[in-house]
């Protein structure tokens, strides 16, 4: 009776889903090779899973959801062999992957690669030679994970458009440059209609002293939509205000670049006002607040005056009363002040 055979094919990126160069081992070439490994060794492949965008080094195996199935199908001994591409679509991570692949080994599950043959755990070699494949394999996703972010450092370093959602007030041109794959490389540039709005945002922030909300309700008021037609949100509103990019600096994580003045929206001083003004709105810096949180009614001083005594902050009361006049109507008298909380409750 020919061995059961259960598939696992996992690529880090969507991008190698259906197409990629072939050394990357997207999903098709590992589909294939299995498949023909399979028919050459006389197996029958009962099942395949595959993982998608799973990075076998950031991600644990106790969350890939596509291993945990088989392992639970090897605890109901509905395969007898899994095979993989290569031992690191199992995973990367050197201080797990061999534990997991033991496992399987241990519930009578014999684990093999197409490239690499079985993998085995019979004597202290064995052993060996597997944490020495994994720690590699774990070393090899260091070395990439460093040549990315040098990668995209670079890149904003000469201003190019390293990829992701193009920040609204922006949008993608032709650069002229062709990347490795001959495909052209876009580059951002302003669009003024959208980089309008985003000035008026940040105008009412510093010269208005609104918050986020306010902002939001303001410019939805003007019939002004976000790219997907829907009204404003202050939290899309808070992002914005918080984007260094506006500035013409792009950054990636911690690479920054100089200000390129082509892409530059707001200017860094209305910028860096907008980041102070917001701050001090967060009640964790009540202390150090200059900007009232109230810009409209009877309080405009509300939080930025103290009392001459203890120093505490003022803060707003109302009290009313209800007269009747000679008419048989009713008159609400309503009394607005400020007092020390500290001075009245203390």
């Amino acid at each position: 009776m020919a061995e059961r055979v259960d598939c696992l094919y996992r690529v880090s990126t969507t991008k190698q889903v259906d197409h990629d160069e072939l050394n990357q081992a997207d999903i098709p070439v590992q589909r294939k090779a299995c498949r023909d490994f399979a028919d050459k060794m006389g197996w029958v492949i009962v099942n395949e899973e595959q993982e998608t965008g799973v990075s076998g080094y950031k991600v644990s195996a106790n969350d890939r959801d596509k291993l945990q199935l088989i392992k639970k199908r090897a605890e109901q001994g509905k395969f007898d062999i899994l095979l993989v591409f290569m031992f690191d679509r199992l995973g990367r991570k050197s201080d797990e992957t061999p534990f997991v692949v033991e496992w399987f080994v241990k519930h009578g599950i014999r684990v093999w690669s197409v490239n690499e043959g079985e993998q085995r755990f019979e004597s202290h070699t064995d052993r060996l030679t597997n944490y020495i494949r994994y720690w590699q394999a774990d070393g090899e996703s260091q070395k990439t994970s460093i040549r990315t972010k040098t990668a995209m450092g670079q890149m904003v370093q000469e201003g190019r458009f390293r990829g992701g959602g193009v920040p609204y007030g922006y949008r993608l041109a032709p650069s002229g440059i062709l990347n490795k794959r001959k495909h052209e490389v876009c580059k951002l540039e302003i669009d003024e209609d959208e980089a309008r709005v985003v000035r008026m945002m940040f105008n009412l922030c510093v010269g208005s002293g609104y918050g986020r909300s306010k902002i939001a309700n303001m410019i939805s008021g003007q019939g002004i939509k976000t790219r997907s037609g829907t009204n404003w949100h202050e939290a899309t509103v808070g992002h914005i205000l918080h984007n260094i990019a506006y500035t013409g600096v792009l950054r990636s994580g911690e690479s920054q670049s100089e200000i390129f003045e082509e892409l530059q929206i707001v200017d860094p001083v209305t910028f860096a006002l907008a980041q102070k003004l917001m701050a001090e709105r967060v009640n964790e810096f009540n202390a150090q607040r200059t900007m009232p949180k109230n810009i409209s009614g009877q309080a405009l001083l509300s939080g930025n005056i103290f009392c001459g005594h203890c120093g505490g902050r003022l803060t707003l009361t109302t009290n009313g009363t209800v007269r009747h006049n000679l008419k048989g109507g009713t008159v609400f008298r309503r009394r607005v002040r400020y007092v020390c909380y500290n001075c009245q409750r203390r």
